[in-house]
């Protein structure tokens, strides 16, 4: 094992790579087609003369604990309209609010078939969406798109679209259940919804839910910071709240006089138009767990995977920008899971 295979190997494990005999997690990864970058997660020096923003010297993480793997399975995640970068501690027993409804419906829906788990993905952490029932429930810091502020504007991934219109109330959230969460069902014609395909070659989330852990909500500030400042450096535009969809995009989706098979042909043209316009959108979220390995992030593409990374600061930033978002591989020693990140057949998370 090289010097470099075996950094990375101590560092995905959490533990002296010299100890480890069997499960080569990267041998795992890229059997299982995981896009891999050997690229060193951070490029500025050590100690940095970069200016990049340094967490608080009592900003205690978790450096030694087994990382992979500490994300829970999920078909689905939402993304629910706050205007807030902070929440209940429990965002689901919040009562009235559209997070509680969804957990609601979740709770009382029939069970979907569960796959078998010998489908299931060979390396622990990593899932694809048609394996679990489970659809995971965050709130965002982006605003409603609606001048109603009780309806809110709800993002959907790995489908990465955003749903307009959603009441905040037990019948608005089976309305999105039924139309856009229920893969037994589809959308339907009688929807008062209205959704977009997200117009960005990339969604960023960063866990900033401080009721939950101080640490993050310290890391997410100076995060979001970093990843800004990195993205204009690669000429890359950045929002931190939707834009108006109607006037950028055009009509949406439910109004578009297509059938079934030609819908699904015309969202695809519109996800893989994407990358190109080098346009990010960069939320904060509530928990996603993980606390102890803060700073956390999740990163969205159109093409349908979601990456996790933990334990990360301003100075591996960078890299993922480079390495991830440009350049389609996976930081291993970053890694805490992610959703259709196997790829056989291709060479990046960008390949179709």
């Amino acid at each position: 094992m090289n010097d470099g295979s075996r950094k990375i190997k101590a560092l995905v494990i959490g533990t002296d790579a010299d100890t480890i005999t069997s499960d080569d997690v990267i041998s795992d990864l890229k059997a299982a087609s995981v896009p891999i970058s050997f690229a060193d997660c951070r490029i500025c020096p050590d100690p940095c003369d970069e200016g990049h923003d340094e967490y608080p010297a009592r900003f205690d993480v978790d450096m030694e604990s087994f990382m992979l793997g500490s994300v829970k399975p999920y078909r689905q995640q939402v993304v629910i309209s706050t205007g807030k970068s902070d929440w209940e501690r429990e965002v689901t027993d919040a009562p009235g609010s559209l997070a509680a409804h969804i957990a609601e419906v979740q709770s009382q829906s029939k069970p979907f078939t569960r796959p078998d788990k010998a489908s299931m993905g060979p390396v622990r952490g990593l899932f694809a969406a048609n394996d679990n029932l489970r659809v995971g429930i965050l709130n965002g810091s982006h605003k409603t798109l609606s001048d109603d502020e009780s309806i809110e504007t709800v993002l959907v991934f790995p489908d990465y679209k955003v749903v307009t219109e959603v009441p905040r109330s037990l019948d608005g959230a089976k309305d999105l259940w039924k139309n856009a969460l229920d893969p037994s069902r589809g959308s339907t014609k009688d929807s008062t919804f209205k959704s977009w395909v997200l117009p960005y070659s990339c969604v960023i989330l960063i866990c900033s839910h401080k009721k939950r852990d101080n640490r993050c909500s310290i890391a997410s500030v100076k995060l979001e910071e970093a990843f800004i400042r990195s993205l204009h450096v690669h000429e890359w535009e950045t929002h931190t709240q939707l834009e108006d969809l109607a006037s950028t995009v055009g009509p949406p989706l439910e109004s578009l006089s297509m059938t079934p098979e030609e819908l699904t042909t015309d969202v695809l043209s519109q996800l893989k138009a994407l990358p190109p316009q080098r346009k990010a959108l960069i939320l904060k979220n509530s928990h996603t767990g993980g606390h102890r390995y803060a700073g956390n992030c999740i990163i969205y593409t159109p093409q349908g995977s979601g990456v996790w990374y933990g334990r990360v600061t301003t100075h591996e930033v960078e890299s993922i920008v480079k390495n991830t978002i440009l350049g389609g591989e996976v930081l291993a020693p970053l890694l805490r899971g992610g959703l259709n990140l196997s790829r056989p057949g291709c060479k990046s998370l960008q390949d179709w």
